[in-house]
């Protein structure tokens, strides 16, 4: 796990265009599944481009606070379908 946001920021700059499976706290006991592409990172922020047949909206976008705090955990797919845990 980074440690710091700037460790997470390049973590994820390196993984523009891959699938990954994103699980997002959805509070009240609630966790949300989505899988997706991640489409752009920025200064503050990421985006993540959702599969749309799974989904009702195109992309969605997240700190990286989020991910520090463990609101949300990211696991990148490689090309042959088998989950890598995203070690920042």
């Amino acid at each position: 796990m980074a440690k710091t946001l700037v460790e997470i920021k390049q973590g994820l700059e390196c993984c523009v265009g891959k699938r990954l499976k994103l699980r997002a706290n959805g509070g009240r006991r609630k966790t949300i599944e989505r899988y997706g592409t991640l489409a752009e990172t920025y200064p503050s922020v990421f985006i993540v481009a959702l599969d749309q047949q799974e989904n009702s909206f195109e992309r969605v976008s997240y700190s990286y606070a989020d991910v520090l705090t463990e609101t949300v955990e990211l696991s990148f797919i490689d090309e042959l379908g088998a989950l890598a845990v995203a070690e920042q």
